[in-house]
């Protein structure tokens, strides 16, 4: 049996980006003020975050308007969700202590 580590996404071992991947995948879009706040980083650290992010094909970037004031929307896409799953799943294997057990460790 590998170890789990195996199965982590070298993209999302970044705090920034696995903050907004988790943050995405709790909603079906968010706003990217929002966004920002929440993940309590600069302007300038989340666009470059999401531009890694989107250059994986994880995030979405949607631009429009309201009323008269532009607004940025983020969202996950469908590869970006599996991925953050397999993420999330990855690292919950890591933190058991049944992953050793099978491998035919004591736990």
């Amino acid at each position: 049996m590998s170890h789990p580590r195996h199965e982590l996404d070298d993209l999302l071992g970044h705090p920034v980006r696995f903050s907004i991947m988790a943050l995405l995948a709790a909603a079906t879009k968010a706003e990217f003020g929002f966004v920002r706040d929440h993940v309590e980083v600069s302007d300038s650290v989340l666009s470059k975050q999401v531009s890694a992010l989107e250059q994986a094909g994880h995030v979405k970037v949607h631009k429009g308007f309201v009323g008269k004031w532009p607004r940025t929307w983020l969202s996950l896409t469908k590869g970006g969700r599996r991925a953050f799953e397999r993420h999330l799943a990855a690292l919950r294997d890591i933190a058991s202590v049944e992953w050793v057990e099978a491998a035919g460790g004591q736990g």
